[in-house]
C-alpha cells in the first residue's frame, strides 16, 4: 500500500487518448511549497516570480524556481485580491477597509483607509496611479498613496472595476449603468437594459463618443446571461446567441475568446460575428476515463471524505468563475477545477484537471501555472514550449499608452513670469489645497502644465530674463513639491532633465526630493541625472542637494528594487565615501542599510 497524499493535492490524469496529437498533460509538479494556509485569491505572476495572498493575512513571494523571497504580515484579515504594479509593489487590502502597498522586497510603503473593504483588484493606470474601489466608492491614488480624487456612487458596484485600455477603468452599478472613468475621474455613463456577465473592453477610441459625458468612449462587447451578445461603439455585426450562460471573456486583435459555465470556451469573430470554432475546456471522457482507472491513488482519494466534499464543490463541467488569457502562446482558460490550452485554431494543446484548488490559478510569461490547494500548498507546473517569445524582464510589462502629463514645451518668454509673485504664490496655494483634500481629479493636466512652466521658468526666459526674471527659486521648489506630490511617473523625464541643469541648489534639492517622492524611475533616468552630479567630472559639492540626492536614491530603490538598487547603491557608496560631507555620508549610509 502505497502512502496516502493529501486530499487536496492537484491531481493529473493522462488520458493521451482524449487529447490531439502533441497535446500535453502536466504530470509532478515543477516544484510546492508549504504556506501554512490556504491561497484565497488569484496568484499574481510577474518577472520571474510569484506573489500569494492566504487566509492567515499573510502576502507570500517565490522565485520562479521555488525559492522563498519574503512574507508581509498585514496584521489582520486580507480580502483575495493582489496586483503588482510595473515596478513590484503589492496592492493588497484588508477586510477593515486598509489599502496596503508592500514593496518590491516585502516591506510596507504606505496604507491608507478606504472606509470599507475593496471589491476587487487595484487597477493599474499608465504612470503609477492605481485604482480602488468599495462597494460604492472609486478611489484614485499615486504610487506614493497620495489621493488624486475620489467618487461617491448611489448605487452598488455589482461588477468589479476592470481596465477599460485607455487608462482608466468600466464598472457596471446595480441599476444596469455602466460607467467608463477615465484617468482623471472624468465619468461617462451608459444605460443597459439590464445588468450584464461580462463585459469586454475592446481597445480603441469610439469615435461617436463625442465630448457628451453620457457616451461611451470605448468600444465594448456585452455579454448577457441569457446568452445575448451587445456591441457597442463599433461597427459590429449580429451576434449569435451563446449556447451557455458566459462567465469570462478576453479580446485579441478582431477575437474574443469566451468562457461558458458548462466549461465550453469559444473564439468569436468580431469582423465576422461567428463563433470560429467551440470546445470543452477539459474533455467530457475524462472524468469517465478516470472513474475507469483502478489505480491504489484514486482509491484511496475517494476513500477520503474530505476528498469527496472537495469533488462535490468542484463540480465537473459548471464552472462559476473562470480567467482567461490570450496572447501570442494561444487562448488559455484557467478554473478551480481545470486549466487548458488552445491554439487560435481551437486546437487543444494542453490540459490539467485540479482537483482542491483553493482559488483560481495562473499562468505566467515563462510558462509556469500556479494553483494553490486546500492543503496549504502552491503548486507550479511547467509547460513546455509555453513560455513568451516576448523578452524576460523583472519589470512588469509597459504601460499600454500615456496620459500626456509630461508632454510640456516651455514658452518662450514664459506667461507666468509675467504674472506677480503674489498670483503665483496663490495659484499654488489653491493647488495644495487640492491635493490635501483629494479633489485633483480633472484639472490634474492644468495643474501639472503651470507647475512645470513656473519650475523652468529660469530656463525659458534664458534670453529675456531681464525683461521676464524667472520666478523667484523659493516658489519654484515649492512647485517643485506639488509635482511630487501630483506623483506621475511621466513627469520623471522632466524632472530629470530640470535638475541638470537648475543653477539654483534650494530647487535642485527639491527636484531630488521630488524624484524620491514619486518613487518611480524603472527606465533609471534620474539615476543617471544624479550620477552626472555625483561622479567626475561634474561633480556638485552643496551639502544640500547631495543629501538630497542620498535621500532620493535610496527612496527608488525601496520602491522599485533590483535592478534599480543594482544601479543606485553604487552612488550611495561614492556618496558615503570619506571625502563627502559628514550629513551626506551619515545620509548615504543611512539609505544603504535601510535596503538590508
Amino acid at each position: 500500500m502505497k502512502p496516502k497524499c493529501p486530499a487536496s493535492l492537484v491531481w493529473v490524469f493522462c488520458i493521451f487518448s482524449t487529447l490531439p496529437l502533441g497535446a500535453q498533460t502536466l504530470g509532478d509538479p515543477f516544484w510546492k511549497q508549504a504556506l501554512g494556509g490556504s491561497v484565497i485569491g488569484l496568484p499574481s505572476v510577474q518577472g520571474g516570480s510569484v506573489v500569494v495572498v492566504c487566509d492567515g493575512g499573510n502576502l507570500k513571494a517565490y522565485t520562479r524556481t521555488g525559492r522563498f523571497l519574503w512574507n508581509y504580515y498585514a496584521r489582520g484579515r486580507l480580502r483575495p485580491f493582489v496586483t503588482r504594479s510595473r515596478e513590484g509593489v503589492s496592492y493588497i487590502g484588508r477586510t477593515t477597509g486598509a489599502l496596503i502597498a508592500v514593496s518590491r522586497t516585502g516591506r510596507e510603503l504606505w496604507r491608507a483607509n478606504l472606509g470599507a473593504p475593496l471589491i476587487g483588484p487595484v487597477l493599474k493606470g499608465w504612470d503609477g496611479r492605481i485604482f480602488a474601489a468599495t462597494e460604492k466608492s472609486v478611489f484614485c491614488y499615486t504610487a506614493a498613496g497620495i489621493l488624486l480624487w475620489y467618487k461617491r456612487l448611489d448605487q452598488s458596484i455589482v461588477i468589479a472595476p476592470q481596465a477599460d485600455q485607455q487608462g482608466g477603468l468600466i464598472l457596471v452599478l446595480a441599476n444596469a449603468n455602466l460607467l467608463q472613468i477615465d484617468g482623471f475621474g472624468k465619468t461617462r455613463s451608459l444605460s443597459l437594459p439590464e445588468v450584464p456577465r461580462v463585459i469586454v473592453p475592446l481597445g480603441g477610441i469610439n469615435p461617436e463618443s463625442g465630448n457628451e459625458l453620457h457616451a461611451i468612449q470605448i468600444p465594448l462587447l456585452i455579454l448577457f446571461k441569457n446568452g445575448e451578445i451587445a456591441g457597442y461603439g463599433g461597427d459590429y455585426p449580429s451576434f449569435p446567441m451563446l449556447p451557455d450562460q458566459p462567465i469570462a471573456a478576453v479580446s485579441r486583435d478582431d477575437q474574443v475568446g469566451i468562457t461558458l459555465r458548462n466549461g465550453q470556451v469559444l473564439l468569436l469573430s468580431l469582423h465576422e460575428g461567428n463563433i470560429l470554432w467551440i470546445e470543452d475546456s477539459i474533455p467530457h471522457d475524462l472524468e469517465a476515463a478516470r472513474k475507469s482507472e483502478e489505480s491504489e491513488e484514486i482509491e484511496e482519494i475517494e476513500e477520503n471524505e474530505e476528498s469527496k466534499e472537495i469533488e462535490t464543490i468542484a463540480e465537473p463541467g459548471v464552472l462559476e468563475e473562470a480567467l482567461m488569457l490570450y496572447d501570442e502562446r494561444g487562448l488559455c482558460i484557467l478554473s478551480q477545477t481545470g486549466a487548458a490550452g488552445f491554439t487560435q485554431a481551437g486546437q487543444r494543446i494542453w490540459f490539467i484537471r485540479i482537483i482542491g484548488a483553493s482559488a483560481l490559478p495562473n499562468f505566467s510569461d515563462e510558462g509556469l501555472l500556479y494553483s494553490g490547494g486546500n492543503d496549504w500548498i502552491l503548486y507550479a507546473y511547467h509547460l513546455k514550449n509555453q513560455d513568451r517569445s516576448q523578452p524576460q524582464s523583472v519589470y512588469g510589462p509597459l504601460p499600454e499608452g500615456k496620459y500626456g502629463i509630461g508632454d510640456f514645451v516651455p514658452s518662450r518668454p514664459s506667461s507666468y513670469t509675467q504674472i506677480s509673485e503674489a498670483g503665483v504664490r496663490s495659484t499654488l496655494a489653491f493647488i495644495t489645497t487640492a491635493l490635501k483634500e483629494g479633489r485633483v481629479g480633472e484639472r490634474e493636466q492644468e495643474f501639472t502644465t503651470y507647475l512645470m512652466e513656473v519650475v523652468s521658468s529660469v530656463r525659458s526666459n534664458f534670453k529675456s530674463s531681464l525683461i521676464h526674471p524667472p520666478v523667484d527659486f523659493r516658489l519654484r521648489s515649492e512647485a517643485v513639491q506639488l509635482l511630487a506630490w501630483l506623483g506621475s511617473a511621466e513627469t520623471i523625464p522632466f524632472l530629470a532633465a530640470q535638475f541638470s541643469r537648475e543653477p539654483e541648489p534650494v530647487v535642485q534639492a527639491s527636484i531630488a526630493e521630488a524624484i524620491g517622492r514619486i518613487g518611480v524611475d524603472p527606465e533609471g533616468l534620474a539615476l543617471k541625472a544624479f550620477s552626472r552630479r555625483i561622479l567626475p567630472p561634474a561633480q556638485i559639492t552643496d551639502e544640500q542637494v547631495l543629501e538630497a540626492i542620498a535621500a532620493a536614491v535610496g527612496a527608488l530603490c525601496r520602491f522599485s528594487g533590483p535592478p534599480l538598487s543594482q544601479a543606485g547603491i553604487p552612488l550611495l557608496v561614492s556618496l558615503a565615501s570619506y571625502e563627502k560631507p559628514l550629513l551626506v555620508r551619515k545620509q548615504a549610509l543611512q539609505q544603504i542599510f535601510s535596503l538590508q
